[in-house]
């Protein structure tokens, strides 16, 4: 679950990460308030949306009096703000954060995250922080820092000073850096968290260092721990399907193709949806049912998929292992049935109950193709999805 800036700034503040001063607001009346509350001359005003790549997306906006604050704000809220990590439809702006300009020096990036390939919490640093860190990364990786820590040291001092150096730091900056960096790791262990960002970190023009932008996603498993971070959610941010499909408790992802996969298991999802892509299709969402799945859930899966338009044809595949593949047979039958679909389906189901199952659909009237493996039932999605045309 990610946070907006201005909460993840509230949070770093609340672990003595130094932040510029700033307000969110959600009208130009509250901007304009908010810049004559804050220090000038300069005030900067921030679109609030769950995506990077702002500035240069028109996100950011320099203002030099309250009043060049309020036009910003106006033309910031109630708009949707396409960045290249939004998609195309983009997202909607419905609060904006004024803050304090800044004597920017220099802009360093600093990220914290987990690598699960090592199993260690990794500090990432470059001292070309600022809007172009991805082509950094893509062009220059050696100016790239990289620091991996052990869970049972713990962040160590001579990691945060080979960080500093490698960032050109030095002075009372050494161990002003070390102070940041321990608080971030503190925050992201006792806050459960899977991302630290702060993009820029900025050297101020007098030496001191702040973090211009916050980014902080939270473990959604870990949520049930942090109910302070679930009352911050903004569903506004969230693909519709994917939170529906989390209400029902359903692994939703969207994707761009057209051809809808329903599949008990992670790992089973990811092997239909590379047989999909091999056969020459293209998946239309991930989506993991789970291994308790019910008829009822079955049919929520239905009737999420099918609200996608671009869905020309759905494939269901199902190893029957805790759940068994009667319960999904009738679910699928119930969902066919209410939902009224009107793309082909082809369904795969084997293990516990399947021969019971088969029977199901067959017995069911309705025009459901069954697949005898997944290979057969990729190739007849792939093929069945072509034929359909639009919808």
């Amino acid at each position: 679950m990610n946070l907006h800036e201005y909460q993840s700034k509230r949070v770093f503040a609340e672990y003595g990460v130094p932040v510029p001063a700033g307000k969110v607001a959600a009208n130009e009346h509250d901007a304009v308030a908010a810049a004559r509350e804050l220090p000038g001359p300069l005030w900067v005003v921030k679109a609030q949306v769950h995506a990077g790549g702002r500035g240069k997306a028109g996100g950011v906006r320099l203002c030099r009096s309250p009043a060049e604050v309020g036009k910003a704000a106006a033309a910031m809220l109630g708009t949707r703000l396409v960045t290249i990590q939004t998609g195309a439809e983009g997202l909607p702006v419905e609060s904006v954060y004024v803050e304090s300009g800044s004597a920017i020096e220099r802009e360093l990036y600093l990220s914290l995250l987990l690598d699960r390939e090592r199993s260690r919490l990794a500090f990432v640093a470059s001292a070309a922080g600022g809007m172009n860190i991805e082509e950094v990364a893509a062009k220059e990786p050696h100016r790239i820092l990289r620091v991996d820590i052990d869970p049972a040291a713990g962040l160590q001092g001579f990691q945060c000073r080979r960080i500093a150096f490698g960032l050109g730091l030095a002075g009372t900056q050494i161990a002003e850096f070390e102070r940041i960096a321990r608080a971030l790791y503190r925050l992201y262990l006792e806050r459960d968290l899977a991302l630290i960002e702060v993009n820029p970190l900025i050297v101020t023009k007098d030496g001191r260092l702040v973090a211009l932008d916050a980014k902080i996603n939270v473990d959604a498993n870990a949520l049930f721990r942090q109910p302070e971070f679930v009352a911050l959610r903004d569903p506004s941010q969230e693909d519709p399907m994917e939170r529906d499909a989390s209400e029902h408790e359903l692994n939703y992802v969207s994707l761009d193709g057209d051809i809808a996969c329903m599949v008990n298991g992670a790992g089973l999802a990811m092997a239909t949806m590379d047989l999909i892509k091999l056969h020459g299709g293209a998946p239309a969402n991930f989506l993991d049912v789970g291994g308790t799945a019910t008829a009822e859930r079955v049919t929520a899966a239905f009737r999420l998929i099918l609200s996608n338009r671009r869905v020309r044809a759905v494939l269901v595949n199902i190893f029957g292992g805790i759940v068994r593949c009667d319960v999904i047979a009738e679910g699928i039958v119930l969902a066919v049935r209410q939902v009224g679909v009107a793309v082909p389906v082809i369904v795969r189901l084997e293990g516990t109950n399947a021969d019971k199952a088969r029977k199901i659909l067959a017995a069911s009237g309705l025009a459901i193709a069954a697949a005898k493996d997944l290979t057969d039932a990729a190739t007849k999605a792939v093929r069945l999805a072509r034929r359909g045309g639009a919808r």
